[in-house]
């Protein structure tokens, strides 16, 4: 390649390839996976976001490898968030393939993204009630309305369904529901090289966000989803986990106990925050739990808001948290004293 990108692909068994694309946020890059087949054509898994450097990454590495028009036989994406969804349907048009996600996170991925959305007046209207200050409100459609132009095109996809095998790379891999971090998520398991492509389900280093989001048939309590798909990776042996950030690693299991401990953590942490205050709102709970310095980010505020808004969530199913309505339609929380309730 030619320089553009610092992050050098990384050569695997097998003749994959690990494609750091880069990202313009703190995350830095987001793994791509490219993937030879057997017939001599090559999967792509999670392209990356559309921006010209991915792009030039991209056109750069596959004439790298001689990969011509037409050679990328799919693209396989783990979930519809933008740093993985992004360059599919540039991809699905570069090269006449097919792009393959669950037919939910496709689902999502129009709500979010398609041409008629209202989700970023819903996503106002629904920070709004829980307290956020209107200069803050200010930002979240401009902030969303950005990422349109990084996942367009957008693709024509056909659909996964989970509980079904796959053949990648010469073998056969099973489609797991991956919830919590995404709707319709998915991670790919191999159990004779006990392999897993984990997407952002289990990560090394960080946690993912895990996000409560308003409107109709949404997951009303996604931490509780994503804890119990933690439980049922834990019983995959692993020996080498592909994920959707940082580096490669080898124990999910282990992975997958640490980020329920660290959630286990925060829930404990919420609720002293609620008994020692009485009462408050999200957005204040969010800047006690994260810090008020994230409202220079209003990115990574977004996710900190979305993220307290599922610990409470959860909380309040156990009963150890209780939300109060307001006659102005604001939202506030308080403990739920002597109320058990567990994971």
């Amino acid at each position: 390649m030619d320089g553009r990108n610092p992050l050098q692909a990384e050569s695997l068994a097998g003749g994959w390839l690990r494609v750091p694309v880069p990202l313009p946020y703190s995350l830095r890059f987001v793994n791509s996976y490219l993937i030879p087949e057997p017939d001599g054509g090559w999967t792509v898994i999670d392209p990356g976001l559309n921006t010209e450097e991915a792009r030039d990454l991209w056109l750069d590495l596959l004439e790298e490898q001689g990969i011509g028009r037409g050679d990328v036989r799919r693209v396989l994406l783990t979930h519809q968030h933008p740093d993985h969804y992004g360059l599919s349907g540039w991809m699905q048009r570069e090269q006449g393939c097919p792009v393959w996600m669950t037919e939910e996170a496709h689902r999502y991925a129009v709500r979010m993204w398609g041409r008629d959305s209202v989700f970023p007046r819903e996503l106002e209207a629904w920070f709004r009630s829980h307290g956020m200050p209107e200069e803050l409100l200010a930002l979240i459609g401009p902030h969303l309305d950005s990422f349109r132009d990084r996942v367009e095109p957008q693709p024509e996809p056909s659909y996964l369904r989970t509980g079904e095998s796959i053949r990648l790379g010469g073998r056969s891999w099973t489609l797991i529901d991956a919830p919590g971090h995404a709707p319709g998520a998915v991670c790919l398991y191999e159990p004779a090289r006990r392999e897993l492509i984990a997407g952002d389900q289990v990560l090394p280093r960080i946690t993912p966000n895990i996000s409560l989001l308003p409107g109709d048939g949404v997951d009303a309590d996604p931490l509780r989803s994503y804890l119990r798909s933690l439980a049922e990776l834990e019983k995959l042996p692993t020996e080498r986990v592909y994920p959707g950030h940082r580096e490669i690693f080898a124990d999910a299991g282990a992975r997958a106990r640490e980020i329920a401990d660290h959630h286990a953590r925060r829930l404990g942490h919420l609720l002293g925050l609620l008994e020692s205050l009485g009462e408050a709102s999200a957005f204040e709970l969010c800047e006690l739990e994260f810090g008020a310095h994230l409202r220079r980010n209003i990115h990574n505020m977004r996710f900190a808001l979305s993220e307290t808004l599922a610990h409470l969530a959860y909380l309040e199913r156990d009963g150890r948290a209780v939300a109060r309505c307001g006659a102005d339609g604001s939202i506030r929380y308080r403990g739920s004293i002597g109320a058990g309730g567990g994971h």
